[in-house]
């Protein structure tokens, strides 16, 4: 399987649980960002910002996890540059987005289910 491939393995226990925090914060801010770019501009205005909330939803459940956070990083960059007020505030998503798909998503993650190391138990003779 090619997610075997990228990751050595599928960390548990402390760095499991350090993985399922960054994966549940980089959700809440992607989260918040949609919510208060709505209550400021139309539908049409936040659209890059609903893209990075999809994608946050991918990210909490830990699903595809070195693609989608690639597409979060590139999507923040995106908002970074066509936003002129000057706020570097997207650069922490995209950040949090690359280091999740540098290390992975963990044991508690749906990668971790469909793609992980399966233990097969020999039968006693």
């Amino acid at each position: 399987m090619l997610l075997q491939r990228l990751f050595s393995n599928f960390a548990n226990g402390w760095a499991g649980r350090g993985l399922l925090i960054q994966r549940v914060l980089t959700a809440a801010i992607l989260t918040h960002c949609v919510v208060s770019r709505l209550t400021e501009a139309s539908w049409f205005a936040a659209f890059p910002e609903l893209i990075a909330a999809g994608l946050g939803i991918l990210i909490l459940f830990g699903l595809w996890t070195p693609v989608v956070g690639t597409l979060i990083s590139l999507t923040e960059v995106w908002i970074l540059f066509s936003r002129s007020t000057g706020s570097w505030i997207p650069l922490i998503p995209a950040a949090l987005g690359v280091t999740l798909a540098m290390i992975g998503p963990g044991a508690w993650s749906l990668d971790a289910r469909l793609f992980g190391r399966r233990h097969i138990e020999a039968p006693q003779l």
